[in-house]
């Protein structure tokens, strides 16, 4: 066997150990050359693809046509209980036939008593024959009328306010589910947006490390052929290649398949590229109460229990409108000479009776009225509960990205260090490939922290009604992962 250096004489380890292939993904973090970001695909900040989203959306489309339709209808209700006045007209034709009935004036004639004889000789008396002839008259003629009409409520016991607050209610109602629409959408496209960014991230490590591992195969093969490696660190350096290329496949697939997700979110023609980097505040962002108190005033679920508060006030006040009477003022008058007939007057109604139990419908309507306040009270709580635990999520990842800076700059210098010690012989190839693997390690891990920070981020924003202010900390941020 010839001599070998010293580095070549310690004792034998495994060439490539299991974890070889994920261990080696780090050298696409150490590669100069950009990242591939996909053939054709088109670069989107952050900004853009939330413009995208909000311009192209068919959920927050339907949201706010659900909205517009509200507004519509209460503007359609803004004058109920007021004057309607119609006009009417008709035209038609007429044919009578009159015959005279005699049978009434036969019944009065009866029959005559005479004078002295009381009724002990009642004379009877012809009868009449009961029509005079059977077409004695005749009329034919086409006439027109015309006439116009109003009806003006004057007092209905609330129940046009009733109803227009009703309409008023679920037009405020819709307006909520539309915000929440829009805020869940917001942190569904952060989710998307940096997911697709670290996906891609991770099949260019995949592809790098199947590069490399490649031609670590190749050298151990030549290790085998000159008697340096025995023949099952051979096999293990061809397991890692096969295993590295898989891994690469799936994570290339798996960056594919966000970006498609991606691409339908912002509802773009074709494939985009996210260009704007995970980033980190290295300094805390407001503080909890902060949060707290914006939950408390923009939380759409919130605005969403007070408008079902505002229909059960409005149900009830109109339940209760029912029991009251009703007055009103009407007129109408035909349109024609001044001998017109006409008739205007007041008119009142009041029910004393009827088949509902008022008084189980009005204690109906003020159980919903408890029913929202207590639904209020509790989405209070679990609001507050939400928007401490999110942004705690945001400070223990802000921590982890922090307290990560050590470690990597760490991880740097002993690789710096094994370059130069193999270079000089003082340190071996898995020397170096364990100092490699501690660099993507922690490189791996910060990237991990970083996306877990935004992801937290986005959703304390959502918790607090504040889901649109995402690219305002995008602009502030001083650690990004480019």
């Amino acid at each position: 066997m010839p001599d070998l250096p010293p580095s070549r004489l310690r004792p034998s380890r495994p060439a490539v150990r299991p974890a070889l292939a994920a261990v080696l993904a780090a050298l696409a973090l150490l590669a100069p050359a950009a990242r591939a970001q996909g053939a054709g695909a088109v670069p989107l900040s952050y900004a853009a693809a939330r413009a995208g989203m909000l311009e192209r959306s068919d959920r927050l489309a339907a949201a706010r046509a659900g909205v517009e339709a509200g507004e519509l209808q209460s503007r359609g209700l803004a004058g109920l209980g007021g004057p309607s006045i119609s006009i009417s007209g008709a035209a038609y034709a007429y044919g009578l036939h009159l015959q005279p009935d005699l049978s009434g004036l036969s019944e009065g004639l009866g029959q005559i008593a005479l004078p002295g004889l009381g009724a002990l000789l009642p004379v009877p008396l012809p009868q009449l024959p009961q029509l005079v002839s059977d077409d004695l008259l005749h009329r034919h003629d086409q006439r027109a009328s015309a006439s116009v009409s109003a009806v003006w409520p004057l007092y209905l016991g609330g129940a046009t306010d009733a109803a227009r607050g009703i309409v008023a209610g679920q037009t405020q109602e819709a307006r909520a589910d539309a915000e929440q629409a829009t805020a869940e959408s917001d942190t569904l496209l952060a989710q998307r947006y940096f997911g697709a960014q670290l996906a891609q991230r991770a099949a260019d490590l995949r592809a790098q490390a199947e590069r490399t591992i490649a031609q670590h195969d190749a050298a151990a093969q030549k290790m085998l052929d000159a008697g340096v490696i025995s023949r099952v660190e051979r096999l293990q350096a061809q397991a890692a290649y096969e295993d590295a290329r898989r891994q690469a496949a799936k994570a290339r697939d798996d960056a594919e398949l966000a970006a498609t997700a991606l691409a339908r979110t912002v509802h773009a023609p074709g494939p985009v590229a996210p260009d704007t980097p995970l980033f980190v505040l290295a300094e805390p962002i407001e503080p909890l109460g902060y949060f707290l108190d914006a939950a408390m005033t923009r939380h759409p679920g919130l605005a969403k229990v007070a408008a079902k508060k505002q229909q059960a006030e409005q149900l009830h006040a109109g339940q209760e409108a029912l029991r009251r009477p009703q007055v009103f003022a009407f007129g109408t008058r035909q349109l024609r000479g001044s001998d017109a007939n006409w008739v205007a007057g007041i008119g009142a109604r009041w029910t004393l009776l009827d088949a509902l139990d008022r008084n189980a419908l009005a204690a109906a309507s003020l159980k919903k009225i408890e029913q929202a306040e207590r639904s209020d009270a509790q989405a209070r709580s679990d609001i507050a509960l939400l928007v401490e635990r999110n942004w705690r999520a945001v400070e223990n990842a802000r921590r982890q990205v922090l307290a990560m800076a050590p470690a990597e700059a760490l991880a740097r210098e002993v690789l710096r260090l094994r370059t130069a010690g193999l270079r000089e012989g003082t340190s071996t190839t898995l020397d170096l490939i364990d100092a490699e693997t501690r660099l993507a390690q922690v490189l791996t891990e910060r990237a991990q922290a970083a996306n877990d920070y935004v992801q937290a981020l986005a959703q304390l924003l959502q918790s607090a009604g504040l889901g649109e202010r995402l690219p305002d900390y995008i602009a502030r941020s001083d650690i990004r992962l480019e």
